[in-house]
């Protein structure tokens, strides 16, 4: 690889708190430190494709940390290995990738760095495959990126769903009522387990464990014979009952991944055929992505953003950099990278020895049947 003198960023995927401290970070370190000229593409891979971009200065990245989303904007829907770019007046998705480096050729990009989650890292490592320099930054409010313990944008995440729970008790111990609140998490219970025993639900359920609706019912029934007339419970928008399927809220395109949503509105009508109690049932749903991001977010976005940045400068491609552990008391030899490949390998589910798995137990959380294991 040669010596650097231009790099292009872009943020790919659903959005989520601190893509902006991310974007931030290594326009700064890259300019400041290592004087490169920063490309910024709009939406994702899809401003590769239409051309949308522009540089980004020290001005451009000026009082965006604290902000949500992202100032380039971001696309799902955009594979360049398969898309169909409509505002060229195309009819089918087709591969768009030689455009792609085309594009950077002529930009002048050295290499690309990437922010997103385990389908964006699957892209920016066919692009590699095919001789792009690139670096991934893990992105996801679900916190389910193989190869990183955590992702930028959960703690935002955890922290809303976590208020929302607080809130909900109000009403819920008020009206006597069984409250259920579903959250996101399409494979993976991380934000639901970590909120829900932050928020104090008495039912947590999440994908990693198929739940018996009989337990939920008498998890419900045996609280009211011990004095508690009200009921929470998390749920995971990928969550199902035993012997049960997934619930969504439409499959959607066959070049686009199914949409959950629904299990709230479905335990709600299951349990009130079986309880004398009001069951009431509320969607977290995109509150979950929006909003300002917490320090946590904002501090673990900067670092990785410079981490990408001296990967660059050291010859380094091709890789994710990720966090060696949950940091609760992190320090810089917590930082590392992984080949971009490992990002690629399925989502990182909660692991049935999670030590909040058994503290939820330890204080008579239902999590419903446990089947089977998952791997880290």
């Amino acid at each position: 690889m040669g010596k650097i003198q231009r790099i292009g960023i872009l943020t790919g995927g659903g959005d989520a708190p601190g893509l902006n401290a991310v974007i931030r970070a290594v326009t700064k370190s890259a300019i400041l430190e290592q004087g490169w000229s920063v490309i910024g593409f709009r939406n994702g891979f899809e401003g590769c494709i239409t051309g949308e971009f522009e540089e980004l200065t020290l001005r451009s990245v000026r009082g965006i940390l604290p902000r949500g989303g992202t100032i380039l904007g971001a696309s799902n829907r955009c594979n360049p290995f398969s898309f169909q770019n409509t505002s060229a007046g195309e009819t089918a998705p087709r591969d768009h990738s030689a455009d792609v480096i085309k594009r950077f050729d002529d930009l002048g990009i050295d290499a690309i760095v990437v922010i997103g989650g385990d389908g964006t890292m699957s892209i920016s490592n066919e692009l590699a495959r095919k001789g792009v320099q690139v670096i991934g930054i893990p992105k996801t409010i679900d916190n389910d990126v193989r190869g990183t313990k955590v992702t930028f944008g959960f703690d935002t995440a955890v922290n809303t769903a976590t208020e929302a729970i607080d809130k909900l008790h109000t009403t819920a111990e008020s009206h006597h009522r069984v409250m259920i609140v579903e959250l996101m998490g399409r494979t993976a219970g991380w934000i639901t387990l970590y909120a829900g025993v932050s928020g104090g639900a008495d039912i947590i359920l999440i994908p990693e464990i198929p739940f018996d609706l009989n337990a939920v019912q008498e998890k419900i029934e045996r609280r009211a014979r011990l004095g508690s007339h009200f009921t929470i419970i998390a749920v995971a928008e990928g969550a199902r009952p035993v012997d049960g399927t997934q619930i969504y809220q439409k499959i959607g395109e066959e070049w686009y991944q199914k949409r959950y949503g629904g299990i709230g509105a479905w335990l709600e009508a299951e349990l009130d055929k079986r309880l004398d109690q009001e069951v009431r049932s509320v969607v977290l749903g995109h509150l979950q992505r929006g909003g300002e991001p917490t320090p946590r977010d904002r501090a673990l976005g900067t670092m990785l953003g410079t981490f990408a940045v001296d990967l660059l400068a050291n010859g380094d491609t091709n890789r994710m950099v990720a966090i060696s552990r949950d940091p609760m008391g992190q320090s810089s030899t917590d930082m590392m990278s992984v080949p971009l490949v490992v990002a690629t390998r399925g989502p990182r589910h909660v692991p049935l020895t999670h030590p909040l798995l058994r503290s939820a137990r330890a204080m008579d959380v239902c999590l419903g049947d446990v089947a089977g294991s998952t791997d880290d």
